[in-house]
């Protein structure tokens, strides 16, 4: 596992480097530089959407120990630093908040069953948010006869299907199956804290027979991925380029598809700056300014992270826990 997560990391920063270098550096740093004055903007709105998200998330936690807004906020912007910053999947951050959830009391069958729901919400959000992007491309004026709008369409269809797979296998027994063995390997590896999970499938079932709950969950996602677009509209604007909002919803959620269908690489390194090129090519944009843009979201990710890393690093040592990311939850 750790092997295929340097390798991945390895080849993402080679793509990368590869974008970067062959589209005159000089120009993608000036582009940067110029962009540094409306960086306090592109921040401010990303952290409207860890908001959003946090709200998102918070219809899912069905436990009288639930923590407060504010407290979720922070558990959601610690997750997001985990996902984009630290040489590890993506989906390390699910434990990190798992971790940081659990240690508030709140029972661990509900932990897990609050961030499967919250991460099958966020899916299916997302790919209603892609949609949106696809209709808008077809109706305003774009780059004929390019090839990106079909594999848009393809991936758009695939993750589609990926996300109805996954909720489906949540309601129909995946967790149960979890449940099962989840326990066996946590005592094998000395995970007590899962020691017993009994009742997490019937934990996860119970919050898709409540719609009023999935409904808040997805439409605050659905916020948090509208609010994206500001941003991305803000950061195309800081590096001069002449963009609609029409045009940053597309170049937004198309790059938000392409962004999580590169899970498997930590921070879809390469995968995120080529996605930007493709998108942007359908506007005419040049590839070193879609650099530079995907570049500024990546400035962001660390101005915004960074902290989040360090409030991390501070809990567990205030908690005396070891990281999520080298094990799972030791919480009770």
């Amino acid at each position: 596992m750790a092997g295929s997560t340097i390798l991945s990391l390895l080849i993402g920063l080679s793509v990368a480097a590869v974008l970067i270098g062959m589209n005159d550096p000089g120009h993608v740093v000036q582009l940067l530089l110029a962009a540094g004055w409306w960086m306090p903007l592109i921040v401010a709105l990303y952290l409207m959407q860890v908001a959003a998200s946090a709200f998102g998330w918070a219809p899912l936690i069905v436990d009288e120990r639930r923590p407060s807004a504010l407290r979720l906020i922070s558990m959601r912007w610690i997750r997001n630093a985990v996902n984009t910053l630290l040489p590890v999947v993506q989906a390390a951050g699910e434990l990190v908040r798992a971790q940081l959830l659990a240690r508030q009391g709140v029972a661990k069958r509900r932990v897990v069953a609050s961030i499967a729901a919250d991460l099958g919400s966020e899916m299916v959000s997302q790919i209603l948010f892609s949609l949106l992007g696809l209709a808008v491309l077809l109706s305003i004026p774009h780059e004929q006869g390019n090839a990106t709008v079909h594999w848009a369409m393809l991936g758009t269809a695939l993750g589609a299907g990926i996300a109805a797979l996954f909720v489906a296998a949540q309601y129909l027994g995946l967790f149960r199956l979890i449940e099962r063995f989840l326990p066996k390997l946590a005592q094998r590896l000395g995970w007590t804290s899962l020691a017993d999970l009994s009742g997490l499938h019937e934990a996860v079932v119970s919050l898709y027979r409540q719609p009023s709950r999935l409904w808040r969950s997805g439409s605050w996602h659905f916020l948090s991925w509208l609010i994206g677009v500001l941003e991305s509209w803000a950061t195309l604007h800081a590096l001069g380029i002449e963009a609609s909002l029409a045009e940053a919803l597309v170049i937004e959620s198309l790059g938000q598809a392409i962004r999580s269908a590169g899970f498997f690489v930590p921070a879809a390194l390469g995968i995120h700056e080529g996605g930007y090129v493709l998108i942007c090519a359908l506007f005419g944009i040049p590839p070193d300014q879609a650099i530079a843009l995907a570049l500024v979201r990546r400035l962001r990710d660390i101005l915004a992270g960074l902290p989040g890393l360090f409030a991390w690093r501070w809990s567990i040592a205030a908690g005396q826990d070891k990281p999520a990311v080298e094990g799972l939850p030791r919480s009770q």
